[in-house]
C-alpha cells in the first residue's frame, strides 16, 4: 500500500491533520464540514480557520508515502469540507490509493502532470487551477460541480473510463482556453452536462471511446479567443450531444451528480439548450454513432460553426434558433440527415460545397421548394453537385417527381451565370420544353403546333406529288405526320412548296424535339410505376 509503514501521525502535524491520517488508515470518510449551510458553502465568503485547514504536504504525503492500512481495511483519501492550503504537488507520482474531495477549497493550483492513479474524484472543489498533462488513470476522473476559475490542463492526458465535468464552472487560462485537453484519450464517456466554460474548450485529435455529451453547456469565448469550441480532428466512438439537458433529468441518476443514467424527464419539460457564444470548430471529426445539434449558436458576422468533412452514419441538425453567423459543411460525409427548415441559417451563411448524405429525414415537414431555397441560401452562387446530390437523395426515397424539380431549379440557377446568347437560349428552352423536365409543358406545346399547323394546311393544302394521282386529303392528319415522322398516317403523297415547305419543316423540328421530351417524361413515369 503505501511505502513507509508507520502507525502514528508525524508529530509536528495538527490535530486536524492526524484525524486525516488515522480516517485515511481506515480509508473512511473525513469531515470538517460544520453542517451549518452558510459557513459550509464552498463558493461562499465564509472564513474558513485553523480547524478547517490541512496543508497540501500533508495530502501529498498520504497519497504517495502513506501509512498502511488498518488490518481488514482499504486505506483511501475520503475528505470533505477542508481548506487546503500551499500547493498539492502529486506530478510525476503513482497514486496507489482511491480519491475522494467533496466541498474542500484549494488555495493553489493543483499539479498532478504526468502522475499515475486509479480514480480520481474531485466533486464541488473550488481549485484556482489543475495542471494535469500527460495524466493517467486506471478509473474515472471526476470534476463535477467544481469551481475552478483558471482553467484546466488535461492535454494527452489517459483516462481508464469516464471523464465527468458536469455542471463544473471553468474560467479561462493565460491564452484564453478553460480546458486545454488536446490530444487527450478516454476510454468510455466524456461527460460535461450544463458545464459553464468561460474560455476555448480545446478538444483536438482527442479521442473519446464512448459518448461526449455537452448538453446544457453554455460556452463562452473570450476577448482574445474567439474560439468557444475546438474539436478539429475529435474522434467519438459513439454520439456527440450539443443539444438541450431537461431541467428535471437531474434526479436519479446513478452518478448523482450527472444525467443520462438516471430518470427521463417528461416530454416537453423545461429544458436548459447546449448554448454557444463564439466559433465552433468540428472539423475533420468522426461520430461513429452520431452528431447531435439543437443547441443556440450565437456568432458573429465572420464567425462560423464549422462541421466541415465530418463523418457520421447520422447528422442531426435541430436547432430551435436559427444560427447566427455562417454553417459549414463543406466535404461533410454524413448518412442520415435529420433537420428542420427553421434549423439551417439564411442569408447566404450556409457553406455544402461537396456535402454529401445518403437519406434525408426530416423532423418537420421539408417540402422541395424549401429544400431548393436550403440549397440556394450556400455561401457561394453556383454549386451544379449541390442539386445533383438532392436529387439523387430524392430518387433513392422514391420522390422522382421531387428529384426532377431540383434538377429544373439547376438549370434555371445555371442560366444566371451564362453568357448573354446562352441565356436566351435557355430561356427558350425554359419556355417550351422546361429543360426536358416539363413534359406535359412540351405536350401543350406539341397541341398548340398540330393546332396550328392544321389550321395553315387546312387553308393552304400542298400539292399531289403525282399529278395523276391525288390522295385523300386530311389537313390535321398531315399535320400530325410532320410533327411525328415516324408515324404513318397515310399522307405522304403531297408536296408542300412555298411557305407550306417552311412550316412542314418546322413542324418536323418542333415535333422531334417536344416528342422527344413527351416520350422521356413518360418512360420515367413508367419507370416509376
Amino acid at each position: 500500500m503505501g511505502g513507509s509503514i508507520v502507525e502514528q501521525a508525524p508529530d509536528d502535524w495538527t490535530p486536524v491533520e492526524q484525524g486525516l491520517w488515522e480516517a485515511f488508515r481506515k480509508g473512511e470518510i473525513y469531515t470538517l464540514a460544520t453542517d451549518v449551510e452558510e459557513q459550509d458553502a464552498v463558493f461562499g465568503e465564509s472564513l474558513w480557520g485553523p480547524e478547517r485547514t490541512i496543508r497540501a504536504e500533508v495530502i501529498a504525503r498520504l497519497l504517495l508515502d502513506g501509512p498502511a492500512a488498518v488490518p481488514g481495511r482499504v486505506a483511501a483519501l475520503k475528505l470533505t469540507g477542508a481548506y487546503i492550503t500551499g500547493r498539492l504537488v502529486l506530478a510525476g507520482g503513482t497514486i496507489a490509493h482511491y480519491v475522494e474531495l467533496h466541498d474542500c477549497r484549494f488555495r493553489n493550483t493543483v499539479l498532478m502532470s504526468e502522475a499515475r492513479a486509479g480514480t480520481l474524484r474531485f466533486v464541488s472543489c473550488l481549485i484556482p487551477r489543475i495542471e494535469a498533462s500527460r495524466l493517467a488513470t486506471d478509473g474515472d476522473l471526476h470534476l463535477a460541480r467544481c469551481r475552478i476559475p483558471e482553467g484546466i490542463r488535461l492535454t494527452d492526458a489517459r483516462i481508464g473510463t469516464d471523464l465527468l465535468l458536469n455542471q463544473a464552472v471553468v474560467g479561462a487560462d493565460r491564452f484564453g482556453r478553460s480546458l486545454s485537453a488536446d490530444g487527450m484519450n478516454i476510454s468510455q464517456d466524456f461527460e460535461a452536462d450544463r458545464l459553464e466554460s468561460n474560455g476555448e474548450l480545446s478538444l483536438r485529435t482527442a479521442r473519446i471511446g464512448g459518448r461526449l455529451s455537452l448538453r446544457g453547456a453554455q460556452l463562452r469565448c473570450t476577448e482574445q479567443n474567439r474560439t468557444c469550441l475546438n474539436a478539429v480532428r475529435l474522434t467519438v466512438g459513439h454520439t456527440l450531444y450539443l443539444t438541450s439537458s431537461a431541467d428535471g433529468g437531474w434526479l436519479g441518476s446513478r452518478s448523482y451528480y450527472g444525467s443520462g443514467y438516471g430518470e427521463h424527464a417528461p416530454l416537453n419539460s423545461p429544458s436548459t439548450p447546449f448554448r454557444a457564444y463564439g466559433r465552433v470548430r468540428l472539423s475533420d471529426a468522426r461520430f461513429e454513432s452520431a452528431c447531435l445539434v439543437s443547441g443556440e449558436f450565437h456568432l458573429g458576422a465572420d464567425e462560423e460553426l464549422s462541421l466541415r468533412r465530418i463523418q457520421t452514419p447520422e447528422l442531426r441538425f435541430a436547432c430551435r434558433m436559427r444560427p447566427t453567423g455562417t454553417v459549414s459543411l463543406s466535404r461533410a460525409k454524413v448518412g442520415n440527415l435529420v433537420d428542420a427548415p427553421g434549423s439551417w441559417p439564411q442569408g447566404r451563411h450556409l457553406g455544402l460545397t461537396g456535402f454529401t448524405y445518403e437519406v434525408l429525414r426530416p423532423l418537420a415537414p421539408f417540402g422541395v421548394r424549401q429544400r431548393i431555397a436550403w440549397l440556394e441560401s450556400a455561401s457561394v452562387d453556383f454549386q451544379p453537385e449541390s442539386y445533383e446530390q438532392l436529387a439523387a437523395a430524392l430518387r433513392r426515397d422514391g420522390a422522382d417527381d421531387d428529384a426532377r424539380e431540383v434538377l429544373y431549379a439547376k438549370q434555371r440557377r445555371r442560366q444566371a451565370t451564362l453568357p448573354l446568347p446562352s441565356r436566351v437560349w435557355g430561356r427558350l428552352q425554359e419556355a417550351t420544353v422546361g429543360y426536358g423536365y416539363r413534359p406535359g409543358r412540351a405536350a401543350l406545346w406539341l397541341l398548340l403546333a398540330w393546332v396550328l399547323g392544321t389550321l395553315f394546311f387546312h387553308q393552304h393544302p400542298p400539292e399531289p406529288l403525282k399529278a395523276d394521282e391525288r390522295p385523300h386529303w386530311n389537313a390535321a392528319l398531315y399535320t400530325l405526320s410532320q410533327l411525328l415522322p415516324v408515324v404513318d398516317f397515310g399522307q405522304g403523297g403531297w408536296n408542300p412548296a412555298g411557305a407550306g415547305q417552311w412550316v412542314s419543316a418546322g413542324l418536323v423540328v418542333v415535333g422531334w424535339v417536344l416528342a422527344t421530351t413527351v416520350v422521356a417524361g413518360a418512360t420515367r413515369l413508367l419507370q416509376r410505376g
